[in-house]
């Protein structure tokens, strides 16, 4: 298989909370690049389509846009 994205992404199992509207949702970032990442979530039907990933580990907050979703891992691109 051909890789075709922009960025290489890089495997790894860091904590992350999905924050919207107050509410936050604890995920699993499953692989990484700097222009997005696929997130493990074990209920994805109240995710909205953009929302604030928190990595409180590294200090970041990241704005994201889902760009796919599967059974319980979602792909989001970095605003």
């Amino acid at each position: 298989m051909v890789e075709t994205r922009i960025a290489p992404r890089y495997r790894l199992a860091k904590p992350a909370t999905i924050e919207v509207g107050g509410a936050k949702i604890p995920c699993r970032i499953f692989d990484l690049s700097v222009t997005g990442a696929a997130l493990d979530v074990s209920d994805l039907v109240h995710i909205p389509t953009n929302f604030m990933l928190v990595v409180k580990e590294d200090g970041l907050r990241l704005q994201c846009h889902v760009v796919w979703r599967k059974q319980f891992r979602i792909g989001v691109a970095f605003q």
